[in-house]
């Protein structure tokens, strides 16, 4: 899926970026680099083309999904706090812009190059530092020369938005608990090495794209990698006070349902940003197919959770509705464009089914995740992989099923010893004054509704004044 369709490489290949040079280490440099022959000799000459109105209407569609893509990230901030207590509210809000900002400048800095090393290492994914735009050929760079539908400006945009989505994952499964530094330092490395490593092995035209491994979008390579970034990370911060108390599960609500709801809706507009462009064209049929297939299986996805839930805890749990359309979303997002629009359905219901199933699973192994994470986008991101083989002729089982093996497990074994390594340095959970109190008010030194603790304290004064 995220590949620049160079016009020397096989479209959707990945196996591209041949024509950069490991540059300059500073972030964003104009840095120098070999151009694979533009087929213009001057940007005049492009403009002038045919060819010309088609580019611009692709690249024009590439960056409007980029911007969709960053909206989700406000949808995560608005989940993640939603669906936690009001006392952490900042803590997750100062996280998710930390996420945002911290995974743009790293895959400039580093992460683009790693993840499309073009033919340099296909097993490692290096590439060298910097985007690697070269200002003395913008012909190059910024004509089909660099890529079929976009500028490489518009790749690097486009593929930053998904960078930062596998790390604000993490944020929440370990909200409530976490030290704010120990969140930084791991969320920063994560994004610098982890994410673009494993993602050069299939859309940096790495092994696994070699043997047929199929992620469209990335329902492992994305939302996989957070997910067990995230199961690391809980494994080694244990539980949240109270959640678990003499072998009693015990249920910590979240302070807005209202809110998660708002965050879920963002996330599914974006959704179509985010499935719609990994098109990486304004192709009005593939553009158009994936967003029934991206639609239908969301639906699919709340109405089966909603059954389920109904079912096996008998009652009509909202959160779970919610948790179903985010479900559905993860589950087609590896197969949006091969999987036909009613097997769509049949794969987002199945994920329905699944996360209700896998959040009371992790429960009874006293894994503790607050908003359900692990679930969403890791159990029902193996899901959606494996979907692709099931339900439409793209991949094997068998190649969907190693490349899961090889990226979740890498995924997890690197955020296992580098969360490890911080804890031994540094300790990665807060202290039990500091989580009673709040991260809020512990960490930040505000709380996210100061009317509220106001009013709060006003009726205390008062209730006792009158006693």
């Amino acid at each position: 899926m995220k590949h620049t369709t160079s016009v020397m490489s096989m479209k959707k290949s990945g196996k591209n970026r041949s024509h950069m040079v490991i540059p300059a280490t500073l972030l964003l440099l104009l840095t120098p680099a070999l151009s694979l022959g533009a087929p213009y000799d001057s940007m005049e000459a492009f403009r002038a083309s045919a060819e010309y109105a088609a580019f611009v209407i692709d690249n024009l569609w590439i960056l409007l999904a980029a911007a969709m893509v960053f909206i989700m990230h406000l949808g995560f901030a608005t989940v993640e706090s939603g669906f936690t207590q009001g006392k952490n509210s900042i803590n997750v809000i100062y996280k998710n812009v930390f996420i945002l900002c911290t995974g743009i400048l790293t895959y400039g800095i580093i992460g683009f190059q790693l993840m499309y090393p073009g033919d340099f290492n296909g097993f490692l994914g290096l590439g060298g530092l910097g985007i690697g735009f070269d200002a003395s050929d913008p012909v190059g760079m910024l004509t089909p020369a660099y890529g079929e539908q976009m500028t490489i400006y518009s790749d690097f945009i486009f593929q930053a938005m998904f960078a930062a989505t596998a790390a604000t994952i993490v944020s929440g499964c370990v909200t409530g608990r976490v030290k704010l530094s120990a969140f930084m330092i791991f969320g920063a490395l994560l994004l610098a090495f982890c994410y673009p490593v494993t993602g050069s092995w299939v859309w940096g035209g790495g092994w696994l794209d070699n043997l047929g491994f199929y992620d469209f979008a990335g329902s492992t390579l994305v939302h996989g990698v957070g997910g067990a970034a995230g199961l690391a990370c809980v494994i080694i911060l244990g539980p949240r006070m109270g959640k678990f108390v003499n072998g009693k599960i015990n249920t910590i609500p979240g302070h807005s349902v209202p809110l998660a709801t708002v965050g879920v809706f963002l996330l599914w507009f974006g959704w179509f940003g985010f499935n719609g462009g990994s098109v990486l064209s304004a192709n009005p049929a593939e553009v158009s197919y994936v967003f029934v297939t991206t639609a239908i299986a969301a639906a699919a996805g709340a109405l089966a959770a909603m059954l389920t839930a109904r079912v096996v805890l008998s009652k009509l749990d909202a959160s779970m509705a919610l948790n179903g359309i985010l479900a559905g979303l993860v589950g087609i997002t590896a197969g949006a464009d091969v999987i036909a629009p009613f097997s769509a359905g049949i794969v987002g219901a199945i994920a329905g089914v699944i996360v209700v199933g896998a959040i009371l699973m992790f429960d009874k192994l006293k894994i503790d995740d607050p908003v359900g994470a692990i679930s969403v986008h890791g159990v029902c991101g193996i899901w959606g992989t494996l979907a692709v083989a099931l339900f439409s002729p793209a991949a094997t089982i068998g190649v969907q099923l190693l490349g899961i093996a090889a990226i979740f497990g890498t995924t997890f074994l690197f955020s296992l010893g580098v969360f490890g390594a911080i804890k031994a340095v540094m300790g990665v959970r807060v202290s039990e004054e500091y989580e009673t109190r709040g991260l809020d008010l512990s960490e930040h030194g505000v709380g996210a509704y100061p009317n509220f603790a106001m009013i709060d304290s006003s009726f205390k004064s008062a209730k006792s004044e009158a006693t």
